[in-house]
């Protein structure tokens, strides 16, 4: 996506000018009405400039798919049903790949992208709009940032790139483009109220407070400056009512980066472990520690083997830098970990007691439960095509790797393929299949064979293990 105009951004920018000038009010600085409409004419061209630039690379996401159903209803655990859903995205590579929550497309079966409406006309000769709406698969989702990353077919697309290096500062002016409520190429304007913002309830992350109005069907949305950059991802809101009260957060574009980065490499994102757990530092805590701050982020436990110790890493650390970022709270911790590529040392300052050390600290990538599935799966003899997965057999050498089972038996699902149907299946990376349509399943062999009884069209019944819970599964088998 190209930069717009500086003129552009410099007209967006005198909106500032133009508020300060309406709130002196009579008695101070009147400028005439002839300059004042010409700058009320640019900051409207400007606004609809930028508008025109960043909206057609916006995406309306229809999700449809299986969740919980009745979770306030005891009686009803355990049980999925049928929910659709509607979100926002951001292409940010011609090629079709988009950015967006993953809450949007959390135990999705379908995903359909719509593009932004282009002008057209319909074969009748009446105006219309024309509206692309493309299959997506998911390459991959994050929860622990929210984000996921979507593909569809497609090339020389309206895009928005990421760029770890767009900041915001407080009070600058942004615009929030999405789908709320459902009315997609929605754009409202705002300023960021904090470019940092810890939020209580939600992951350890440094959000980008905003009070452009954000509703639901926003979510997965970018936020741009007035440059057309994306500075941030809109993901949730605060609110008593349920819409926009001012209080919408964006997780930042550096953040964004480093996620979808690692998604389009392998599909999953690449922590580093450096043996070190870290809690926020009270007042309280302060004093009964003798901690030189009483803000900040302390070190409560360092593993035996891990890297941190080796490195002098001591519990009662205070964290005043990691790699230069300066560390005031979890989340300015939790996004410099996101930014850290695995395999470099990271560079941590810490304070202990009235002095400062610089130690240099390994970072190893970190082992998921999930990789170590992947590495034992043999694709040849673990793939289930038409569910789109490859599978192992349980058995004792999965010991460590997967909780302890309700069902000893069954097939665990060590990983999806892109080019299947597991993004429809609604099966996810650690989910043990125990049986299908009332038939036990004990093997891949006998999954494949079970599958093969079902006819093309016909739906079936999957009963799989999730979080320690049995669930029924509905899928359609093509």
């Amino acid at each position: 996506m190209p930069r717009p105009p500086h003129r552009s951004a410099t007209a967006v920018r005198a909106l500032a000018a133009l508020v300060l000038l309406a709130a002196a009010g009579p008695g101070r600085a009147e400028a005439p009405s002839t300059r004042g409409s010409e700058v009320l004419h640019q900051l409207n061209g400007a606004v609809a400039a930028l508008a025109a630039r960043v909206s057609p690379a916006v995406v309306q996401i229809e999700v449809s798919g299986y969740g919980l159903a009745g979770e306030s209803r005891r009686e009803e655990s355990g049980f999925v049903a049928r929910q659709r859903g509607i979100g926002s995205g951001v292409i940010i590579d011609p090629a079709g790949y988009i950015v967006t929550n993953q809450h949007v497309v959390k135990g999705a079966q379908r995903i359909t992208v719509v593009l932004a409406a282009t002008p057209g006309r319909a074969p009748s000769g009446a105006d219309a709009t024309s509206r692309r709406m493309l299959a997506a698969r998911l390459v991959g989702a994050d929860p622990g940032s929210d984000l996921a990353l979507l593909k569809v077919d497609g090339s020389g697309l309206p895009h928005i790139p990421v760029d770890a290096a767009v900041k915001v500062r407080q009070g600058e002016l942004v615009f929030a483009v999405g789908s709320p409520q459902g009315l997609s190429s929605t754009i409202t304007m705002g300023v960021v109220g904090s470019p940092g913002r810890e939020v209580p309830f939600a992951q350890p992350v440094a959000y980008i407070q905003t009070d452009a109005p954000i509703n639901p069907g926003n979510s997965g949305g970018p936020l741009v400056n007035v440059d057309g950059a994306l500075v941030g991802i809109n993901t949730f809101i605060v609110s008593q009512s349920g819409g926009s009260q001012g209080l919408g957060f964006a997780i930042p574009a550096g953040v964004v980066k480093a996620v979808t980065d690692g998604l389009r490499a392998s599909g999953r994102v690449r922590r580093i472990d450096t043996g070190v757990t870290c809690q926020s530092v009270t007042p309280a805590l302060a004093g009964g520690l003798g901690l030189p701050r009483d803000w900040g982020v302390v070190v409560a436990d360092v593993t035996l083997a891990g890297a941190a110790r080796r490195a002098g890493v001591q519990v009662g650390d205070v964290i005043d830098t990691f790699d230069g970022h300066p560390i005031d709270s979890l989340a300015s911790l939790t996004s410099a970990l996101y930014l850290h590529a695995p395999g470099r040392p990271v560079t941590l300052q810490v304070l202990r007691g009235a002095g400062r050390l610089a130690l240099e600290v390994e970072a190893p990538e970190a082992r998921q439960p999930a990789d170590e599935l992947v590495a034992l799966a043999n694709p040849e003899k673990g793939m289930v095509r038409r569910l789109g997965i490859v599978g192992i057999d349980v058995s004792p050498k999965l010991a460590g790797l997967i909780p302890p089972l309700l069902v000893a038996r069954g097939v665990v699902v060590a990983a999806r393929t892109l080019d299947g149907t597991s993004a429809e299946s609604g099966l996810q990376a650690g989910d043990v299949i125990h049986a299908l349509n009332r038939l036990e399943i004990d093997s891949v062999e006998a999954l494949r064979k079970a599958l093969h009884a079902v006819e093309p069209g016909a739906s079936a019944a999957l009963q799989i293990e999730r979080g320690g819970k049995l669930l029924w599964l509905a899928i359609e088998l093509d």
